[in-house]
């Protein structure tokens, strides 16, 4: 949110900063949640809470080494695509999920109210 408010805030010692600690605490606990699914995973990684957990993780880690590498340089066509994409991917897997009726049948009870 900062970013998008003030995107100087890039150059700050402090946020820098910030930015690497919570990037690195992502991928360790990435890491982490990768080698839990590979030995416990028995349905696809999408039925796993787990797994959909990690894809999020992985989605912010994305976008916070985005923001840590814009600084003062000009966003350009490739930094805007790929900001565009990470932000839409969410909504477009949840799309597909949702439209594939065969996924939706295997989807846990806690999912099953999803709109």
């Amino acid at each position: 949110m900062f970013v998008s408010l003030n995107p100087q805030i890039t150059d700050n010692i402090l946020w820098r900063g910030l930015s690497d600690l919570h990037s690195v605490a992502c991928i360790l606990w990435s890491i982490y949640l990768a080698w839990y699914l590979i030995i416990h995973t028995k349905r696809s990684i999408i039925h796993e809470e787990e797994g959909r957990e990690l894809s999020g993780l992985l989605i912010i880690t994305a976008w916070m080494i985005l923001c840590r590498s814009t600084s003062n340089r000009s966003i350009g066509r490739r930094r805007l695509t790929l900001a565009a994409v990470i932000t839409l991917l969410p909504f477009v897997s949840w799309l597909y999920i949702y439209v594939n009726k065969e996924m939706r049948k295997s989807w846990p009870s806690h999912c099953k109210t999803v709109i």
